[in-house]
């Protein structure tokens, strides 16, 4: 695994540089735009919440730790009104599906770190069971590159980010290649979904990378870019094989 590990890095650096020295992928102009990260007033209640109980990983492979904890938070506000949220350190304490603290470890679980799409949608059931949090369904929605030009897994995923923004009716937690939004690695990464604009096709990224100190916006399209990567092949021998979504249907 670390001769993997070892293998990618150098890969990653290269097209990054690549990027950079192009001005293609995030690096190209007006991709991202930076969002001002205050709450409004006329937001539904979920929508609210997520904002308000967004959090930022504690370390680098943490990333669906900081993001299932934002939601669950997010659920109990909606469910009791104002929480004292639980941590990330409490949930991976409660949480043992997948190995998933021993994951977040340095060395990881047998050298496997963070969580491929299946076990963070696996992940997202049992810490909803686990809180006691009533929700309809939970729906973990692979989207590789063969899916792009697949109008329903679009307009079924446009229909939950229109509800998502409009009623607070389900939550998004994004399963995507980070490369592909903002200027960085193109490695796997998770953040919940802050807001999407119908009118525009913007999509609101609640990155919950400590680099990224504001949200940002991309359009549906790059959205779905990120989203749809399969990420370097490389990345298989770690279970990642693709990104996508965990829908969480509230009502």
């Amino acid at each position: 695994m670390n001769l993997l590990r070892n293998l990618i890095r150098p890969y990653l650096a290269a097209r990054y540089t690549f990027h950079r020295i192009t001005g293609t992928g995030a690096f190209a102009r007006n991709r991202t735009r930076y969002m001002d990260a205050s709450r409004q007033s006329h937001w539904n209640a979920l929508k609210q919440a997520i904002w308000k109980y967004h959090v930022k990983q504690f370390h680098e492979s943490s990333c669906s730790v900081a993001s299932v904890v934002s939601c669950i938070n997010a659920l109990r506000a909606l469910r009791n009104g104002d929480i004292t949220p639980i941590s990330q350190h409490d949930i991976l304490d409660r949480i043992s599906t997948g190995h998933w603290k021993a994951r977040m470890s340095k060395g990881g679980y047998h050298g496997r770190r963070g969580l491929p799409l299946p076990l963070l949608g696996q992940v997202v059931k049992d810490s909803i069971a686990a809180y006691g949090l009533a929700v309809r369904a939970v729906a973990v929605v692979p989207t590789p590159v063969k899916t792009f030009g697949d109008a329903s897994i679009h307009t079924t995923l446009k229909a939950r980010l229109k509800a998502f923004d409009q009623k607070g009716d389900g939550l998004i937690i994004a399963h995507f290649d980070q490369g592909a939004f903002i200027p960085t690695l193109n490695i796997p990464h998770i953040s919940p979904v802050g807001a999407y604009d119908a009118a525009s096709g913007q999509v609101t990224l609640l990155d919950v990378d400590p680099d990224e100190k504001r949200p940002y916006q991309v359009s549906y399209e790059t959205f779905y870019t990120g989203l749809s990567s399969n990420y370097h092949h490389m990345f298989t021998a770690f279970g990642y094989n693709g990104g996508g979504y965990v829908y969480i249907q509230v009502y």
